[in-house]
């Protein structure tokens, strides 16, 4: 078994509603995003799957949420924009574009910072 992933970045501001710490007040983060793909073989050309292609689509699924503040993007306006709900919304959004053959979506990351994350895995 074989698994692959691939990490961008996304900047963006957003607060907890239902949170009472700090949180709760519009603060930013540059949010790092791993995504996880298992594979049982490898291609003739020796890959499991073309990096180049797996980071164009999470690019593109990522743009929306980029200099955004995450709570006016839906699903985001809502529900709370946290590193969870965060995870599990990109995942779902991935899932679809991850067709091929013996390849299947592990999980998604999503870093708020250096020290504090989530791995969405259903």
């Amino acid at each position: 078994m074989y698994q692959l992933f691939v990490q961008e970045h996304f900047d963006a501001a957003h607060y907890l509603p239902d949170y009472h710490g700090k949180c709760e007040k519009l603060h930013g983060h540059r949010f790092t995003v791993v995504v996880r793909l298992n594979a049982s073989s490898v291609n003739d050309d020796g890959m499991a799957y073309d990096f180049a292609q797996l980071k164009q689509v999470l690019r593109e699924i990522l743009s929306p949420l980029d200099h955004s503040c995450l709570n006016d993007v839906p699903p985001f306006d809502h529900k709370a924009p946290s590193c969870e709900n965060l995870a599990a919304t990109i995942y779902g959004w991935l899932k679809p574009h991850i067709t091929s053959s013996g390849v299947t979506l592990a999980g998604v990351e999503v870093w708020e910072s250096p020290t504090s994350g989530v791995y969405y895995q259903p």
